[in-house]
């Protein structure tokens, strides 16, 4: 970009930018369809060297290819491979002590040549690291170091002046994410692996289990079933903000009833108010849905939104209540949920489109 301030900058129609937009994409899409092409027995290998790796998957790239590099590290490790950043200038004052025989390098070098990867190889192989090398040519320096190549092959740039990195970044991203996946999948990781190591997502959180969750049974209101409503609402009270639900107890302290206030509204509508001098036992749901200690919250939600209800009682292997999961509390985790911890529907589906124009 020219700095002469007597310069008028180049300007560039709507119809031209997006003209340009799109062959820009364009190019970068021919060019991951190419490097998908020459895909062989050299992918393989490297997998192998990942599935097999007893310690980390070192990433390691220079300028650009360094920053798709700290991507492709944080894809290893979220799908189950343990995986490193290292810079390469770095490295020359300390860092390579990070590095171990256990390890594998993978090294990202559109030319093979850059002089901050070059000027580590030889360290590295003296410790006897395996390099998987992402680069243009196999008889580059990289390439020629490397026990595995993954060769991009001559491509164009994006960039109008063929110099920016873009379609060489483009290729050595999908490159590592086929890696990454291949490899997670050779190891069987599931969502459940996903979960743990995402939990403050809104899948770490669905798969997480209902005893991190729940409301403990000190906050919840648990009553003998024999007792009348109105002992019950005039006795109990919990501390904090209460939960629209008491749970009732038989003999031997198991759940055997839930009674909502909801139900109590209903006696109230129906004109039953004797029933409130009656045991709860007489008006309560027998039986309610219940989840036991253990439970996915995916499972729970998905209890919840079937059956439209607020409050779902947690049980242990005995039936007897250890709290309660309600529906605010979910609600308040799990924003895309409705009031019933049901899904609710992206905003695409309220999204008013205008009518095709004539002709």
């Amino acid at each position: 970009m020219s700095t002469d301030p007597l310069r008028k900058p180049d300007t560039l129609s709507p119809f031209e930018q997006l003209r340009l937009a799109r062959q820009i994409i364009e190019q970068e899409s021919k060019t991951i369809l190419d490097v998908a092409k020459r895909l062989d027995s050299q992918f393989c290998r490297a997998v192998d060297y990942l599935y097999r790796c007893r310690g980390s998957a070192i990433v390691c790239g220079m300028g650009k290819a360094g920053l798709i590099g700290q991507k492709i590290m944080a894809t290893l490790g979220s799908t189950g491979t343990r995986s490193h950043f290292l810079h390469p200038a770095e490295a020359v004052h300390g860092d390579l002590g990070r590095v171990h025989p256990d390890d594998v390098m993978l090294m990202l070098s559109q030319s093979g040549q850059t002089e901050e990867i070059v000027r580590i190889l030889p360290s590295l192989v003296d410790m006897g690291v395996p390099i998987l090398a992402i680069t243009a040519r196999a008889d580059s320096t990289l390439g020629q170091a490397a026990a595995v190549v993954l060769e991009l092959g001559t491509l164009d740039e994006a960039c109008s002046l063929g110099l920016a990195p873009s379609s060489s970044t483009t290729a050595m991203l999908a490159l590592g994410d086929a890696l990454a996946l291949v490899t997670s999948r050779m190891r069987n990781f599931t969502r459940e692996d996903f979960a743990r190591s995402h939990p403050a997502g809104s899948l770490g959180r669905k798969l997480s289990k209902v005893d991190h969750h729940l409301r403990a049974l000190a906050q919840c209101r648990v009553a003998p079933e024999e007792k009348t409503v109105r002992q019950i609402f005039v006795d109990l009270s919990v501390p904090g903000r209460r939960t629209g639900a008491i749970m009732l107890v038989d003999g031997q302290g198991k759940l055997s009833g839930i009674f909502t206030d909801s139900d109590l509204a209903r006696l109230f509508e129906h004109r039953r108010e004797h029933a409130l001098d009656l045991p709860i036992r007489e008006v309560m749901t027998a039986r309610p849905v219940t989840v036991q200690m253990g439970t996915k919250m995916i499972d729970a939600l998905a209890a919840m939104g079937q059956r439209k209800i607020s409050e779902l009682p947690v049980v242990d292997a005995e039936g007897r209540p250890v709290g309660l999961i309600d529906v605010t509390d979910v609600v308040g985790m799990f924003p895309e949920l409705d009031e019933h911890g049901s899904e609710r529907p992206s905003k695409a589906a309220y999204r008013v489109f205008p009518e095709p124009c004539a002709g």
